[in-house]
């Protein structure tokens, strides 16, 4: 147990004035009746007040460190019980990915809920036969998807749905939605939860399920935190595969494009993970893709040029056992041969499970060593109706982006029903 003393107060003060920074501070009666398992500290509220968007700051007065749920709980009942004009609010913070502040809180209280993350806190019930003993983890709120994927694989399993970017608390992105290649079939991250442990703005610790506080259990997949915070979560599994074939085509027609995403993902046999990607006036595309891709047609692939072109990128995966290789072949040739993208530009890999699916860290550690990762990440999610989408397509695309050249333009293919 530790109590927050004065001294610790007195010397965010003197920092704060030393240091020039205007903001509200608690007074140290405000925060020494927690009694914490874990700590409030004071020293890295700079720290907390960065994310990955970099387009704003807002200093906290103090981070807390949670070495228990009762820990959260106690943080946000006190602040609930100082009542609305208390300028003294409380901000979750997973691993600090929000795009515009919203997991800072200027003057108030960051949680720093990766200390929740522990391996130890983690738990993997493999199942039994038949559907009524499905396989899940208990994840905490504060764990990485990185890490709840090593302890899952550890059993043959692995959660259904994914984010591109797992090194993600799982907190963080079922508080969002989290959207990747995978969500046409298993839907997001959030339509795989069968229970959430979540603090309440009121500082009560609840459970809840489709069963139980249904109301609070599908107000806190998405909401972005205005419902509470999400301290636990049972995450549906599945048999993990070991290997993945990797494919890449392009496309200079949109229309083929979009029509090939949606009947793939109309499908009943079709690939394990559909997604796309634009291009715009992009030199040397297939040369990039050499470093982790093998062409199909070597010579084909050489001849061809992207220069001034807006081309489009299928991406999809095949999951395979090295054993089932053979049947795994036929299977990508039926599904290819349906496809309608220019034929020199088809690459392939094969790589793990693991690898495929962190496969955005490698980029990040390329990145972060030429100093171009922690730069401001504007960022825009669209939901667009099959309807319109051409229309967007000729105006962004044709119109308004002149070149890709300044981040990724993701399009996923999603089914409303999921």
């Amino acid at each position: 147990m530790v109590r927050v003393s004065v001294v610790c107060c007195l010397k965010l003060l003197l920092l704060l004035a030393l240091g020039g920074v205007t903001m509200h501070v608690p007074d140290a009666g405000v925060l020494a009746p927690l009694r914490l398992d874990g700590y409030l500290s004071f020293h890295d509220v700079a720290a907390a007040a960065r994310d990955f968007g970099n387009r704003c700051s807002l200093l906290p007065a103090a981070v807390l460190h949670p070495g228990s749920v009762a820990d959260v709980a106690a943080a946000v009942r006190r602040v609930f019980q100082l009542g609305e004009r208390s300028p003294l609010t409380v901000a979750a913070r997973g691993h600090g990915h929000s795009l515009l502040g919203q997991s800072q809180t200027a003057g108030g209280i960051v949680v720093r809920m990766e200390s929740l993350g522990g391996g130890a806190r983690m738990r993997v019930h493999a199942g039994g036969a038949g559907a009524d003993a499905p396989a899940y983890v208990d994840a905490p709120g504060g764990a990485l998807w990185i890490n709840v994927l090593h302890e899952t694989l550890k059993h043959g399993l692995a959660p259904k749905s994914w984010t591109d970017y797992l090194h993600l608390t799982v907190g963080g992105t079922l508080s969002n939605a989290g959207v990747s290649g995978q969500a046409f079939r298993q839907g997001p991250q959030v339509s795989n939860v069968n229970q959430l442990e979540i603090v309440t703005g009121r500082g009560d610790v609840v459970t809840c399920s489709p069963e139980e506080n249904s109301d609070l259990f599908y107000g806190a997949l998405g909401g972005l935190g205005q419902f509470g915070i999400i301290t636990r979560a049972r995450i549906a599994l599945e048999p993990a595969p070991k290997m993945v074939r990797w494919i890449r085509v392009l496309y200079s027609d949109f229309a083929s494009f979009t029509e090939d995403q949606e009947a793939l993902i109309s499908a009943e046999r079709t690939f394990d993970y559909i997604e796309g990607f634009v291009i715009i006036n992009r030199t040397g595309i297939l040369n990039n893709w050499r470093t982790s891709f093998k062409p199909q047609d070597p010579v084909q692939a050489s001849h061809f040029q992207s220069d001034g072109k807006v081309l489009y990128c299928l991406e999809m995966t095949k999951n395979f056992d090295p054993d089932e290789a053979d049947i795994m072949e036929q299977e990508v040739g039926v599904l290819l041969s349906r496809l309608r993208y220019i034929q020199s530009t088809l690459f392939h890999t094969d790589v793990t499970y693991l690898e495929f699916l962190d496969r955005v860290h490698s980029s990040e550690l390329k990145l972060r060593a030429q100093g171009l990762w922690e730069v401001p990440h504007p960022w825009l999610n669209l939901l667009i109706p099959r309807s319109t989408i051409h229309r967007f397509a000729t105006e962004v695309f044709g119109n308004i982006l002149k070149d890709s050249n300044n981040g990724p333009i993701l399009l996923y293919p999603v089914n409303r029903s999921k």
